[in-house]
């Protein structure tokens, strides 16, 4: 998909498809000799936020859709007629499905009409074609009998502010590239995207100032990851920690680095998980594929902002040299850790790989894993946990969460929850037991930090019901790459 923007007279955009609001619906019928054909249309419509009428003409365009509700009242605080950003995203979403349906290779929707109070055309547009983004994805690799193609190739937004609406096209092409990245490994099979599969998706991203490297299980033996090594042992497939360097700023700068946990397929390993909902432990990688992908983004939009994303890449997998439960491994950071749950495997490749991100010096470290299903008991799949140690951190992830609408809900991480995880025999255990179970395993996790680090748990927000990969937080984490880099420039 190609994304770009426009400006001038909307009747001349010589767009295929035309998305303009409700509001601007008479103006546009003028200038295009369709009065009676919009008013028709119009009048089989219900006037609503998400509402779409459909209108053909002859010439271009050939297809115009009228989207949401008449301008409202005006309200306290209010200019007349703005709207909700709930209703404008509605509508977009609305508008970005309809488009996909039609059959024409292009579509060009008109954000000036469309009101968001106190958003911008930048804001207005990266969400027009997110939408627009998110209607369009499609994964048929193994179908056998060939998905015809959408014809939809390029989608404008138009706007009086073009400088706008521009950087926002520029934007949201580079995070549709990230998306489709995180979404295509998340969707991959797990007999396809083992380890190695991620290694080498990681790979095509090397270029001029893009750096990847692997290290391999006798290099982690070596440095001692004994943690990491012990979900691994019982695979056929080895492990990788995957290192996507990306410098975009001067060498000097200090890097984000993101963590991304990447389990291509959770068994469970000796505490064996139940057969119901098993097939969804192929997903248990899209921490790994987000941070892939939010580094994919930044790397097409150039931003200017040093980067290290890290897939801890392994399979947890039952077998003779699988792990016990009560097994005692030591950790790269010299600390010993009981395994009371081998289906606690996620913290196990974290930790390691949060003490071999010091090197890096970073100026943050984020971690992104599918890790708890307490995650998805609290919070569900609407809002992924955040848990950081640095509130600096924690508000500029809620705040693009926000900006994204790829949202974050932060829990608390006490020392209280800490008493949980102290182990007879080791350091710490594992497991702190069935109450507070995301909390504690981000404790864990806490152990291992050094500086501003912040952890999502994101069980419930990676996959849409256990059929698809979302993504998520992609999006989030490329608006923070996004706002950190502007933060770095001023």
């Amino acid at each position: 998909m190609r994304y770009t923007a426009k400006t001038g007279a909307l009747a001349q955009t010589n767009a295929t498809c035309l998305v303009i609001p409700r509001a601007l619906a008479g103006e546009v019928a003028d200038a295009l000799g369709a009065r009676r054909e919009v008013e028709r249309a119009l009048a089989a419509t219900k006037a609503k936020p998400g509402a779409v009428a459909r209108v053909l003409l002859d010439g271009r365009p050939s297809r115009l859709l009228v989207v949401g509700a008449e301008a409202g009242k005006k309200k306290r605080g209010e200019q007349a007629g703005a709207g909700t950003e709930k209703a404008f995203r509605k509508d977009m979403n609305a508008a970005a499905r309809a488009v996909a349906a039609q059959d024409c290779a292009d579509a060009t929707l008109a954000l000036d009409g469309f009101q968001a109070a106190g958003r911008d055309v930048y804001w207005k547009a990266r969400t027009a074609l997110a939408a627009v983004s998110a209607a369009t994805y499609r994964f048929t690799k193994f179908k056998s009998k060939r998905t015809p193609r959408l014809k939809l190739r390029r989608a404008a937004v138009h706007s009086v502010d073009r400088a706008g609406a521009r950087l926002a096209a520029r934007h949201a092409q580079a995070l549709d590239a990230g998306l489709a990245l995180a979404k295509d490994l998340g969707n991959e099979p797990p007999n396809v995207c083992d380890p190695a599969f991620i290694a080498a998706a990681a790979g095509e991203l090397a270029q001029s100032n893009v750096t990847v490297e692997v290290v391999e299980e006798a290099q982690m033996a070596a440095l001692g990851m004994g943690a990491f090594l012990s979900v691994t042992e019982a695979t056929r497939r080895p492990a990788k920690l995957v290192v996507v360097r990306y410098q975009g700023a001067d060498e000097g700068e200090a890097p984000i680095v993101l963590i991304g946990k990447g389990i291509t397929f959770d068994t469970g390993g000796t505490n064996l998980k139940a057969s119901a909902g098993m097939g969804e432990m192929k997903f248990d990688m899209c921490g790994a594929a987000a941070v892939l992908g939010a580094a994919k983004a930044a790397i097409v939009a150039k931003l200017p902002v040093n980067i290290v994303a890290l897939a801890a890449a392994a399979e947890n997998m039952p077998g003779g040299a699988a792990s016990r439960p009560s097994d005692i491994v030591t950790t790269m950071s010299g600390k010993t850790v009981e395994i009371l749950n081998t289906d606690a495997e996620g913290r196990l490749v974290l930790c390691d790989s949060l003490t071999y991100a010091e090197r890096f010096k970073p100026r943050v470290v984020v971690d992104v894993a599918t890790l708890t299903g307490a995650q998805v008991t609290a919070l569900g799949s609407h809002a992924a946990a955040l848990y950081a140690n640095d509130d600096a951190l924690a508000d500029a992830l809620l705040a693009a969460g926000q900006t994204a609408h790829d949202r974050f809900w932060r829990m608390p991480l006490w020392d209280d929850y800490q008493e949980a995880l102290k182990s007879e025999f080791a350091d710490m255990k594992n497991i702190g037991g069935r109450p507070a179970g995301s909390i504690t395993a981000a404790c864990f996790l806490s152990r291992f930090a050094k500086g501003p680090w912040a952890h999502l748990d994101i069980a419930g927000a990676a996959y849409a019901g256990g059929k698809r990969a979302t993504g998520r937080p992609t999006a989030a984490l490329f608006q923070y790459l996004i706002d950190a880099a502007n933060r770095q420039r001023q």
